[in-house]
């Protein structure tokens, strides 16, 4: 037992109990749908006519590229229908010749055959031209840039002038719709069982706008620079105010746990741990105790393990303690 007079220390009993814990977190406002839109064929933008912010519908034109490749493939091919259709005309004439002709014996079965074929030949090319014609129409329409989607722009990667190709993001869209509540969340909290499905939205420019949501989605990367989860609420209702981008406040009740309480004066450093001193109940001696914290409050510390129901720790004193030291305790008001 080691020497000295007994240290007079503040104590309180430990007593586990139900603990919840509730979280506020600040986050913005997203759409659950955010589209890029990229041209389908490439060329030069020559003009933009939205920007961010932007609200557009789906069959609004948001950017044009030259669209030069696409009219000359045009031409070319009305150029090669017109020659279709001619060969068609020679060879319907050629056809109904030789029909007459056979009628009196003029010609021969093998001509009228050969004249038919011909026929079923330019009508089959006239058919083939015309469906390269529709293409083309329809890649000159793809020149001009369409939403496809009723949104707001939120970005754009390209400007009037610049040379894109296709399949390449010029602007970004977020859906009108839902809306969701995203937020940046501690891995550590991720794991922790919410007391309720739903989670309370606040506007922090207006407190009194107000709604509610679930959680939709949890990001599985875990960001390396502020070790957070992304989290996104599925709001159920979305006010006005509530709009793209805007701040606000989530709020949510941890599902209850066991956990100590305890004043915060009771936590000290032990060998580069967390330790609270604890009292033997028989020889009223002072020996340190590793613990794991949960969480802090204001003023206390709620312990996942390392003190008991009935411990006797040490709240006020504990400063000049050494292990094995002798001490009067006298009983302090739990937290």
């Amino acid at each position: 037992m080691a020497g000295g007079p007994p240290a007079r220390v503040g104590v309180v009993t430990a007593k586990a109990g139900s603990f919840s814990h509730e979280v506020s977190l600040t986050g913005d406002i997203e759409a659950q749908v955010q589209s890029d839109i990229s041209f389908r064929v490439s060329g030069r933008i020559v003009e933009r006519l939205v920007d961010v912010g932007d609200h557009v519908t789906p069959d609004q034109v948001l950017a044009r590229v030259d669209g030069q490749e696409q009219r000359i493939a045009l031409d070319t091919a009305n150029a090669a229908l017109a020659s279709a259709q001619a060969q068609l005309q020679q060879s319907e004439a050629t056809f109904q010749r030789q029909k007459t002709l056979i009628t009196s014996n003029a010609t021969s079965q093998s001509q009228l055959d050969a004249a038919q074929e011909n026929l079923s030949v330019a009508q089959g090319a006239v058919a083939a031209a015309t469906a390269q014609v529709a293409q083309a129409k329809e890649q000159l329409a793809y020149a001009d840039l369409r939403a496809g989607v009723s949104g707001t722009v939120t970005s754009r990667s390209a400007e009037a002038g610049q040379v894109v190709q296709a399949g390449q993001a010029v602007l970004s869209i977020a859906q009108d719709g839902p809306r969701d509540a995203v937020f940046d969340v501690y891995e550590a909290l991720v794991g922790t069982p919410p007391g309720s499905p739903d989670v309370d939205i606040t506007l922090i420019a207006d407190p009194t706008v107000t709604t509610t949501g679930t959680v939709r989605e949890i990001s599985p990367i875990v960001d390396a620079k502020k070790s957070t989860i992304r989290v996104k609420i599925g709001l159920k209702e979305t006010p006005p105010a509530m709009s793209l981008g805007t701040a606000v406040r989530g709020h949510a009740g941890l599902a209850p746990q066991r956990r100590v309480v305890l004043p915060a004066s009771a936590l000290f450093m032990w060998q580069g741990r967390p330790a609270v001193w604890t009292v033997t109940a028989d020889t009223s001696q002072a020996e340190p105790r590793e613990v794991t914290l949960d969480r802090y409050t204001t003023q206390s510390i709620v312990l996942a393990d390392g003190v008991r129901d009935g411990d006797v720790v040490v709240t006020r004193g504990g400063q000049l303690l050494r292990p094995g030291q002798v001490v009067e305790t006298v009983a302090e008001k739990a937290p």
